[in-house]
């Protein structure tokens, strides 16, 4: 096996591991390889191993990267994981599968207009400050009831909730606390989890973690 292929195997088994433990199907959880900074090559070794879906930080590298990636291997998925600009709805909207990113009317809007413009119309996470850190990006868990139901009011088909707990503190109870927000709203799918606490994600309800590191480096 390549060393992109083990650390694969070893990731999946962690997630199957973590999902069995908390009687849920490890099919339910899909792997989203954070593939910000690295090269082609890279990318190419983890979709030779299996890999269906990327995620990116940065619309600019993105585009960069994916058009050729994207044309040679079609059954891909890119992720918006990053903060996004309105400036860069168009680009995403083409570029991206799903953002899971979005937190704020004015970003709705934009990405509204993409959609109606392209008729291409990528998956919609909205992302939480489960923290409530002012130096995040996120809606606050206050505000979260009202623009739920603006981009409802949107054709953006809203799939998730996203959010990144505060890296000094435990992640479970901020996990825990966004998949109850999710059963509240009626939302479904939940993108929590990195490479440091994507076991403990699975454990209580994530449905796709992003890894980076954990799949890219030994």
């Amino acid at each position: 096996m390549s060393d992109a292929a083990t650390r694969l195997a070893s990731i999946r088994s962690e997630i199957a591991r973590a999902a069995k433990a908390a009687r849920r199907d490890p099919a339910e959880v899909t792997l989203i390889a954070v593939s910000k900074r690295r090269s082609i090559p890279q990318i190419e070794a983890l979709i030779a191993a299996g890999v269906a879906d990327f995620g990116e930080n940065r619309v600019a590298e993105a585009a960069e990267k994916w058009p050729a990636l994207k044309a040679a291997y079609p059954h891909v998925r890119l992720h918006m994981v990053g903060q996004l600009q309105s400036n860069k709805s168009d680009e995403a909207v083409a570029l991206f599968d799903a953002i899971h990113s979005v937190d704020r009317s004015t970003l709705l809007g934009a990405l509204a207009k993409a959609v109606a413009d392209s008729g291409r119309s990528p998956e919609i996470y909205v992302q939480v400050n489960i923290g409530g850190e002012e130096q995040k990006g996120g809606v606050a868990i206050a505000e979260l009831p009202a623009f739920l139901e603006e981009v409802r009011a949107t054709r953006l088909p809203l799939t998730g909730l996203m959010a990144m707990p505060p890296r000094d503190l435990e992640a479970g109870p901020f996990f825990a606390l966004l998949a109850k927000l999710a059963r509240r709203h009626a939302v479904t799918a939940l993108s929590m989890g990195m490479s440091s606490d994507y076991r403990t994600a699975v454990m209580l309800g994530a449905t796709a973690v992003r890894v980076g590191t954990a799949l890219f480096e030994d």
